[in-house]
């Protein structure tokens, strides 16, 4: 068996989206898996709707997920005169010929039917009186002479598959112009790479039959191909922008992590077997062969993303966490100079550990941050929770209380502040909720969140003391 040779090939006519991510994902697994090449060909024919920066943004998007390439960035444009020879070499071969028909003409045609198929309407020229005809200067096509019969092909993921040939129009190979198609352009690149795999997404379907063709004419043996299922919504209607069809960069920008959105859009339409869901590289390259691809479409879960990125934020040490959150943090204002110091502070660490349990995305950590990374008391309130908690006269009196207490608590520990809180509790008969409750609300503006405890000796007792005298002189009836 030849080595495994595989490639992905988008255009750069827009970002690298999450339907394009999956299929270089696949690939670039299919590839490790079986000792292969990965190859990146950049398909930049159409150069009216190509840019060097979609180029920069699909490649980014490919560093961002961790899939190198072994070979390229090929440009497709390069190789135009290959893709030419290899059309004239068919229509020497008898497998094209010259259409002389307008590309006015035909259009008119389609507008008038919906099911247009080309009527190879020059099919029946000979070939010196097409070639006369091109010499003198007539502008002419060329387009492939489909055979009588059936193209058949074992697809990696759908098995047996067959297109009659009467469903497919004698396709064009050169325009007018001279520009190569799509069609030809890739049976051109992939036989010139040497390509044994094309893995690609159930769009590509109806372009097989062709391409085999096209291979067939060349006297070259077809790779083997693989066509992914479509990525659907929650809705199972194809994925667009409003179900989370946007670039994997967005998704970096979200606060994402990349090897969880590796593993996220590798189990889209392939199952690796047994019940796990979290996966890391290693262990997919292990497990991934194009047997476990499904054939229906695989329904992009954004709960499940969401669920899957917070488990990789878990396993993030201080360290790690604290480089990944230093951008976001600055941004939103809550970066200390203190936070650079090497190790970090204990304080620090130890919210970012606290904020961790609940986050999703490293953008949760900017949302909640403000109470646990904030230096000063000035905190606000959660609308809800202090209409529900802090109503009652006697509630000044009871954070009054606690916070006497809470000065002479020693040390600073969690299992101290509790022991000390409960103790007023019970001297106030009071239930401890009806401390508990307003004393988050106090220093951390919210009215659920991590143990309160850890959170107050996290914050310190400076901070923890300033809030909770800061809610006392916004009460009525405040003690102090």
């Amino acid at each position: 068996m030849a080595s495994v040779r595989v490639r992905f090939a988008p255009s750069p006519t827009g970002f690298l989206h999450v339907g394009g991510a999956r299929t270089a994902i696949f690939n670039w697994l299919y590839a490790r898996r079986h000792g292969g090449t990965f190859v990146l060909r950049i398909e930049d024919t159409d150069r009216e709707r190509s840019s060097d920066e979609m180029v920069r943004a699909i490649l980014d998007g490919m560093r961002w997920l961790g899939l190198e390439a072994d070979e390229g960035p090929v440009l497709q444009s390069a190789a135009i005169e290959r893709h030419v020879g290899d059309a004239q070499a068919l229509l020497a071969r008898g497998h094209a010929y010259r259409c002389f028909c307008s590309a006015e003409a035909l259009e008119r045609a389609r507008r008038e039917g919906r099911d247009f198929i080309y009527p190879r309407t020059c099919r029946a020229l000979s070939p010196e009186d097409a070639t006369r005809r091109a010499s003198a200067g007539e502008p002419c096509a060329v387009r492939f002479r489909v055979p009588v019969g059936t193209v058949e092909w074992d697809d990696a993921v759908h098995g047996p598959t067959a297109f009659p040939h009467d469903t497919i129009e004698d396709f064009v190979l050169l325009r007018s112009d001279g520009t190569p198609t799509y069609q030809m352009s890739v049976v051109s690149d992939d036989i010139a790479m040497a390509i044994t795999h094309v893995i690609r997404g159930d769009d590509h379907l109806s372009n097989t039959p062709k391409q085999i063709l096209l291979y067939r004419g060349l006297e070259r043996t077809p790779p083997t191909f693989a066509h992914l299922p479509m990525i659907l919504g929650e809705d199972k209607k194809r994925l667009s922008k409003r179900h989370g069809a946007v670039s994997v960069l967005e998704y970096r920008e979200r606060g994402y992590l990349p090897e969880a959105m590796l593993n996220f859009l590798a189990l889209l339409g392939w199952a690796p077997g047994g019940d796990r869901e979290k996966l890391n590289r290693a262990e997919l390259i292990a497990a991934f062969d194009l047997d476990g691809v499904g054939k229906s479409g695989a329904v992009f879960d954004l709960r499940k993303l969401d669920w899957l990125n917070g488990q990789y934020l878990n396993d993030l040490d201080a360290e790690q966490l604290a480089t990944a959150l230093e951008p976001r943090l600055a941004a939103a204002g809550w970066w200390r100079p203190e936070f650079d110091a090497r190790p970090r502070p204990a304080a620090f660490t130890g919210a970012l550990e606290l904020l961790k349990a609940r986050a999703r995305t490293l953008d949760d950590f900017v949302a909640h941050g403000r109470p646990y990374l904030d230096a000063g008391n000035d905190i606000p309130y959660d609308a809800a929770a202090a209409e529900k908690h802090l109503k009652g006269q006697d509630v000044a009196e009871h954070i009054g209380a606690l916070v006497a207490a809470f000065a002479e608590v020693e040390p600073w520990s969690a299992i101290a502040l509790e022991a000390a809180l409960r103790e007023v509790a019970s001297a106030r008969s009071v239930s401890a909720g009806r401390l508990i409750h307003p004393t988050r609300i106090a220093v951390t503006g919210e009215g659920v969140g991590p143990s309160l405890f850890a959170v107050l000796e996290v914050l310190g007792r400076e901070r923890t003391l300033g809030r909770l005298r800061r809610l006392v002189d916004a009460l009525p009836g405040r003690p102090l």
